[in-house]
């Protein structure tokens, strides 16, 4: 597939209550060019008795590709036996995407905090491990976080660690809510940009919570959805745009109906930001 801006991924978060067999056929039936699997797709079938080799035919027989595949959050600050079991787990998640095509990792900070210098190191592990594989790991800030939770040390973080195959996931929800709408991530290089995800941000977001789930629809909240999908066409980004908006009110409805939305109205708003996206 042509790496064109406006390719669009939904994130299985979107439709979490959806075993992950049925959220394929949605995601395909959605319109989506690809999907963002996360460790806990994974898990969540072994609990339900498939092994790992029968998740990853399941995935393959769907027919949809998948884009980026989240591994187990919690390494950046991770210490003692929980550190080495999570980057165990990790080669158990660059072994699944090599086997699904799947070109790039992903990872939040995860319920740990810490500093970091610690966190710095950790992550030169992680991007070693992903990197013995042939793949990209783009880390994400969480505007919740202790630590992590702004574009400023998310770049400092990985600036630190100074590896190739490590870049910035950034995330339009997490972007409003630190104080980042529309263009102010300018500053930004777009080369440093591997993962692009959005949902909507409610002007009133819960708060308390370190991984809300009041996430929108887009263009049912106060994002700038012009500014934002202009400033990344602008900077080169030829990466999928993944939908990644968790919401109890949108679990109970049909999963291949919150699909279809998420692709209309994500399309409409990027006609309205870029009418002719190839000029």
């Amino acid at each position: 597939m042509t790496e064109t801006f406006g390719r669009l991924a939904l994130h299985t978060w979107t439709i979490d209550t959806t075993p992950l067999g049925d959220a394929l056929k949605a995601i395909k039936a959605g319109g989506y060019d690809a999907a963002e699997l996360r460790r806990t797709d994974f898990k969540r079938c072994y609990e339900a008795g498939l092994s790992n080799d029968e998740v990853l035919e399941m995935v393959r027989e769907s027919g949809v590709k998948v884009a980026v595949l989240g591994v187990e959050y919690g390494f950046l600050f991770a210490t003692g036996a929980e550190s080495k079991r999570i980057f165990e787990d990790l080669h158990v998640s660059c072994r699944n995407a090599v086997a699904m095509g799947c070109p790039q990792l992903m990872s939040a900070p995860g319920p740990f905090t810490g500093s970091l210098k610690d966190a710095v190191g950790h992550l030169r592990t992680a991007a070693d491990i992903v990197a013995e594989y042939g793949l990209k790991l783009s880390i994400e800030f969480n505007s919740q976080h202790a630590n992590l939770n702004s574009v400023e040390t998310q770049r400092e973080l990985v600036t630190a660690a100074g590896k190739p195959n490590v870049g910035l996931l950034l995330d339009a929800y997490h972007l409003a809510r630190s104080g980042r709408p529309g263009r102010s991530f300018e500053d930004v290089p777009g080369e440093d940009i591997l993962h692009f995800q959005y949902s909507d941000l409610s002007p009133n977001p819960v708060t308390g919570v370190k991984r809300p789930t009041d996430r929108l629809m887009p263009g049912k909240g106060v994002i700038l959805w012009t500014e934002i999908f202009q400033l990344l066409h602008e900077k080169g980004y030829t990466g999928h745009l993944s939908f990644e908006a968790p919401n109890p009110e949108q679990w109970e409805r049909p999963a291949a109906e919150v699909c279809r939305e998420g692709v209309e109205l994500t399309e409409g708003l990027l006609r309205e930001a870029l009418p002719d996206p190839a000029s």
